[in-house]
């Protein structure tokens, strides 16, 4: 769930509040973002993924919200770091790759399927009770 809109590192782009699908965001004072249906959150990331200055914080914990604190965020590297799982900004390597998930749709396409089975017959109404 979205927990932190990083006021010393957002950059007023509004990005966040475009790419949110659930409309979490509203703009707030100076272009900078605030938390207003946080209730609203899918835990989807999208916000974290595209914010270009790593401003944003989106806590793993989908069903409630949590207590953070910027500054234990910023010295344990988690501002960000879902966009920088995916090798997304300036200096960071893609990932993708290292992303073998293409493979099991590959496989799914190849497996053999099922024939299509012809329905049931009527049976009969049996004796009633």
């Amino acid at each position: 769930m979205i927990e932190l809109v990083s006021q010393d590192r957002c950059v007023s782009c509004g990005i966040c509040v475009r790419v949110c699908p659930t409309q979490v965001f509203d703009n707030g004072a100076k272009g900078i973002p605030t938390i207003a249906r946080q209730e609203d959150c899918q835990t989807c990331f999208m916000c974290e993924a595209y914010c270009p200055a790593d401003a944003l914080y989106v806590a793993p914990e989908a069903d409630r919200p949590v207590q953070v604190d910027e500054a234990t965020l910023v010295a344990e590297g988690k501002l960000g770091k879902y966009r920088a799982s995916l090798g997304w900004g300036t200096g960071r390597r893609s990932t993708a790759q290292e992303d073998d998930s293409f493979r099991i749709l590959a496989l799914a396409a190849r497996a053999p399927t099922a024939p299509p089975q012809a329905p049931a017959a009527p049976t009969a109404p049996g004796p009633r009770p």
